[in-house]
């Protein structure tokens, strides 16, 4: 079931209640062996010719051709059908219920309730009514209509779906382990389950359970690229790859069995799935992403559905590879796939346009944890890069609520919120408890080791914050002025001033290397590290013989370095430099300060 569209194009319908059409002759295929076979194209095809012949009996051959194109997929064609036996006149309240599910399944929620309420009361129109209050956001009408579910398969499969879509994927685990139990025969429910342990990050569980339904129908696009999405997570990206590519290489030849229609990846850096699963003639109700009617195997995707598990199958392909693309793939499915708005707001903030990821999901409404999590993200980065205290705010607040949520706070990405949350209120003895406690998962993660170093770094802790500094690999990471100065500013607490100030010699004249400049100098004399001091006093001079400061911390750090030799902590050979240094100031005191040094050293 397509529940996750997020754009109105312009539930499963039940067919007819009446007997099907056969037909006549033993070696033609009849309307009974194509929906058997869950050929709904051969139906289709059958349908229309009954009506071009005209031996088609009304309305029952309307009420089939609706079923068909629904079941392909066809929402559109299906929806225009049962209009036009509404406009028929004195139509059976049936059909607005049918139109409703197919209003539903494009996204047209607002019309999907109202021909929900011209319906006849019953268990469709319930389930239907069900996933719209949801759609909607009314939890009033959705504890209503939760109320009157009864215990049949297609009211327990859509109770199912919704604790899905409200991330309560371990009860929807629970009822669909009852209903395999009762209804082994329903394998698309291995689908469903597999689903819901992805969702909770157990991709060998799930990959084991899928397994159970791949053996049976191998050619499902929802299980293959459920598969493709599970070895992402627990290989890499070129395994997804590979899988994913069999799978649009066979729906390019055509003739696609689809035992579902493929909905949804990938958020964040990390991908989810959303799928569809089962065509069931249950109505509105819908298994993890599916339908009401039971599972079971398929065939015949019709071109819209076809289309869009196309574009589900590019959009997955571009996540795989990182975000090759990206652009031309991921921004025409904005208002087509959820995932895809994310994912394109994440590949933007990859490329530092912030300002693009921002306009993406300014009116997003948060609604799963990862929305929550992309969101605060966006804001957390926009509001560093304009000093905006607005934006930090919001980052925090989204952080927060992902990070103390009962069915997130003892999640990785639930802690990794928490001390993001903390780490905007400066709170960094709670961001250590957060971090430390998810350390072992991201040993080898440079931005983990980034984060962690710059809280040790807020907390003193020098020589863990260099461990962590030196653990992170990446060169853009390398050559952003934030590790720079932080490195720096360890190694001088470490007392290793000298590779401080080879960090410096690798700079290029900016401002940047301006303000490292003056964290050497300063950090340096309070360390009492003169000598560095002093060359970082030096080079600020120069740059700006202005600032009398310059020459009074050079100044003071000559004589330190020269007082440390005196002492024997540092050896006669740096009054070489710190002579030379002073020579390079045109301040009367030099030539006093000199005298003394050459004095002391018994020089001329």
């Amino acid at each position: 079931m397509l529940i996750s569209r997020v754009k109105a194009a312009s539930s499963t319908a039940a067919p007819a209640n009446a007997a099907p059409e056969k037909g006549a002759g033993r070696s033609l295929p009849t309307l009974d062996s194509f929906l058997v076979e869950r050929d709904y194209q051969g139906a289709m095809t059958l349908l229309e010719f009954e009506r071009a012949s005209g031996t088609a009996l009304q309305p029952y051959n309307w009420l089939w051709t609706g079923y068909a194109a629904f079941h392909m997929g066809d929402y559109i064609k299906a929806m225009t059908v049962y209009k036009t036996l509404i406009e028929q006149g004195n139509p059976d309240p049936l059909y607005h219920l049918y139109l409703g599910v197919c209003e539903f399944y494009l996204g047209m929620y607002a019309e999907a309730d109202e021909n929900a309420k011209k319906g006849p009361t019953c268990k469709l129109q319930n389930r239907l009514q069900f996933h719209v209050s949801h759609k909607l956001s009314d939890e009033k009408r959705l504890m209503f209509h939760h109320q009157h579910l009864q215990d049949v398969v297609e009211d327990q499969l859509t109770l199912a779906s919704i604790h899905y879509l409200r991330g309560h994927y371990q009860e929807a685990i629970d009822i669909y382990k009852r209903l395999l139990g009762e209804h082994p025969e329903y394998l698309a429910l291995n689908v469903y389950l597999a689903l819901c342990y992805y969702k909770l990050d157990y991709y060998d569980v799930a990959q084991e359970v899928l397994g159970l339904y791949l053996a049976r129908v191998p050619d499902s696009v929802t299980a293959g690229n459920l598969k493709a999405c599970n070895h992402f997570r627990l290989y890499n990206g070129k395994a997804a790859e590979l899988e994913l590519k069999s799978l649009l290489d066979r729906m390019s030849a055509g003739g696609v069995a689809a035992a579902t229609a493929a909905t949804g990846v990938t958020t964040s850096s990390s991908p989810t799935v959303g799928l569809g699963a089962g065509r069931g003639t249950g109505g509105a109700g819908s298994g993890a992403a599916g339908t009401g009617g039971g599972g079971g195997s398929g065939s015949g995707a019709g071109s819209t559905g076809q289309m869009f598990a196309q574009d589900i199958l590019r959009h997955n392909l571009v996540v795989f590879r990182n975000g090759e693309g990206a652009l031309g793939v991921l921004e025409p499915l904005v208002d087509v796939v959820p995932e895809a708005r994310l994912n394109l707001a994440l590949w933007h903030l990859r490329h530092d346009d912030m300002v693009a990821a921002y306009e993406l999901m300014k009116d997003v409404d948060p609604a799963s944890p990862a929305e929550y999590i992309l969101k605060a993200i966006v804001n957390a980065v926009l509001g560093q890069a304009q000093d905006s205290r607005e934006h930090l705010k919001q980052a925090q607040q989204h952080f927060q609520l992902v990070g103390s949520s009962a069915s997130e706070c003892d999640t990785i990405a639930g802690r990794q919120c928490m001390a993001s949350c903390f780490f905007l209120l400066r709170h960094f003895d709670d961001v250590l408890i957060y971090l430390n406690s998810i350390k072992a998962y991201f040993f080898n993660d440079d931005t983990f080791n980034f984060n962690y170093a710059q809280t040790k770094v807020a907390l003193g802790a020098w020589a863990e914050a260099q461990d962590a500094l030196l653990a992170v690999q990446d060169d853009k990471m390398r050559a952003d002025f934030t590790y720079i100065s932080h490195l720096a500013k360890c190694y001088i607490m470490n007392k290793k001033a000298r590779l401080a100030w080879e960090l410096y010699l690798k700079m290029d004249t900016s401002s940047e290397s301006f303000t490292l400049l003056q964290l050497i100098g300063h950090d340096c004399y309070r360390t009492q590290q003169y000598l560095y001091a002093a060359k970082a006093f030096d080079v600020l001079e120069r740059l700006d013989p202005g600032a009398p400061e310059h020459w009074e911390g050079k100044r003071g750090a000559c004589i330190g370095a020269f007082q440390q030799v005196y002492q024997g902590l540092e050896p006669r050979e740096i009054l070489r430099d710190v002579v030379a240094l002073l020579r390079n100031s045109h301040n009367p005191q030099v030539e006093y300060i000199i005298r003394m040094v050459r004095r002391w050293a018994g020089g001329p």
